[in-house]
């Protein structure tokens, strides 16, 4: 090496317990057991502790069984740690996020495996800003986890106390009320909510309800079983099915904790989170209010999406993908809008976090404002085909495959310049994603196919 030359960068480090939204497993199996949770709760307890004030933690959860498992390990945890803890009960994790600053907590937690069926959970940390962790912060905390507990004991004077918060849900009630125009009302527009029996199934519908719709609610029933089974954003045909029926004018599908959300048209067909940014970003710009010239989202996000933007003289800049990165871009880009095609939006001007059910009334906003069908509204641009498929894992490393590693080489080929492809590991669950968007649509299905089968063979 020449000496003016750097030397190579060191191998960034691996969180090893934490994904790209926080712990998450299978309940009652490796970080999602009692004692792995118990010894979380008091590292993380430990790192934020800082100064000789009475600390604080909110708690809030799904509808998920285990949660009545995971909640009282992480409050012992808490408390044993020396932090006073202020459980909040089943709420959305932007109402978490919100709260967390609403009530000067030192840290919030949301015990949720998001979209996931019932048997995985989860544990989400928001600092006192609102926002989640940094990658940093979650590699000390991991770091903390392997060293003595009892180095962050508390005396037994100071140990924590807690509580119960009755509240905790009118109050998000009023903050989501807060982000629909005042002076607007949602009277003469027949809605479908779908909670998928998860963690807003009180409060989305009796927002909607407030503010004038005639709403009809399913996945309101949950438990502790149910949550996401068959409903939700992630399987929209009860929704679509009961928009027909009840000839309503618009669906809205949430997941189970209600920080992404799926809008179905009033002829029950499904809109991506891609076109719902395009849409929230067209009627920002049109008032002014659009920040930073464009929009934040991920690999993911469909070519269309891009080129509508650039025809708007806006930008689109891309993340990796998960949604606290797309939030990361968003702060460093002082830009206010961004999201992922699932459904995560983010929309800074509101909330730290994504939050379902208030894109759902940024979208009912323009529909009521302008006294449009959801039909017109949200098909903004028209898509580039894209096909996505997973293939489940258990072990090894199928991308490291020689055979896997043709394929991929032999699908760009054949893609070419008016196509892409990527190829990801799920942070969520032992699935690989793969993707391609081109112009030629049986193309398209036909490289992830190969690419797909030269997974299974690996693997196999």
């Amino acid at each position: 090496m020449r000496g003016d030359e750097e030397a190579p960068a060191a191998p960034k480090k691996e969180r090893a317990i934490f994904g790209t939204d926080g712990v998450r497993g299978l309940a009652n199996e490796g970080a999602m057991t009692p004692q792995s949770i118990l010894r979380l709760g008091m590292a993380v307890g430990r790192y934020f502790r800082n100064g000789e004030h009475r600390h604080r933690v909110v708690i809030g959860k799904d509808t998920r069984l285990s949660g009545y498992m995971i909640e009282p390990a992480l409050t012992a945890g808490f408390a044993a740690s020396g932090m006073d803890v202020f459980l909040l009960g089943p709420l959305p994790t932007p109402a978490m996020a919100m709260l967390t600053r609403s009530l000067r907590a030192d840290l919030g937690v949301m015990i949720s495996a998001s979209h996931n069926l019932y048997h995985d959970n989860g544990v989400k940390f928001f600092g006192p800003d609102g926002y989640k962790l940094s990658d940093a912060a979650e590699l000390e905390i991991e770091r903390l986890m392997g060293e003595d507990q009892s180095e962050g004991l508390a005396a037994p004077a100071d140990l924590g106390r807690v509580k119960r918060v009755d509240d905790a849900g009118a109050r998000y009630i009023e903050f989501a009320k807060n982000a629909f125009p005042r002076g607007m009302s949602l009277e003469g527009l027949r809605v479908v909510i779908d909670c998928a029996h998860g963690a807003a199934y009180k409060v989305a519908p009796t927002v909607l309800w407030e503010l004038g719709a005639d709403v009809k609610s399913i996945g309101v029933e949950p438990n502790g079983f149910n949550i996401n089974q068959d409903c939700g954003s992630t399987s929209t045909k009860a929704l679509q099915q009961a928009v027909i029926e009840y000839r309503a004018d618009i669906g809205i599908a949430l997941d189970g904790d209600a920080d992404r959300v799926v809008i179905c048209d009033e002829k029950g067909r499904a809109v991506d989170g891609d076109q719902l940014l395009a849409l929230i970003a067209r009627s920002l710009k049109a008032r002014n209010e659009l920040k930073g010239a464009g929009v934040v989202s991920t690999i993911m996000s469909n070519f269309g999406l891009e080129r509508f933007l650039e025809g708007h003289k806006l930008r689109l800049e891309r993340t990796k993908v998960g949604d606290r990165y797309v939030v990361e871009a968003m702060r460093a880009k002082r830009m206010n809008v961004g999201g992922e095609p699932s459904g995560h939006i983010i929309l800074s001007d509101y909330s730290t976090t994504g939050d379902g059910l208030v894109t759902a009334l940024q979208v009912l906003a323009v529909v009521a404002g302008d006294n449009a069908r959801v039909s017109d509204a949200c098909r903004v641009f028209e898509a580039v085909p894209q096909v996505m498929k997973n293939v489940r894992v258990t072990s090894g490393a199928p991308l490291e495959n020689a055979g896997v590693k043709a394929a991929i080489s032999a699908s760009e080929t054949k893609l070419g310049k008016t196509g892409r492809i990527v190829i990801r590991k799920s942070g969520t669950e032992p699935l690989i994603r793969v993707m391609a968007e081109g112009e030629d649509q049986k193309l398209v299905a036909s490289v992830v196919d190969d690419i797909c089968e030269a997974i299974d063979r690996a693997k196999g």
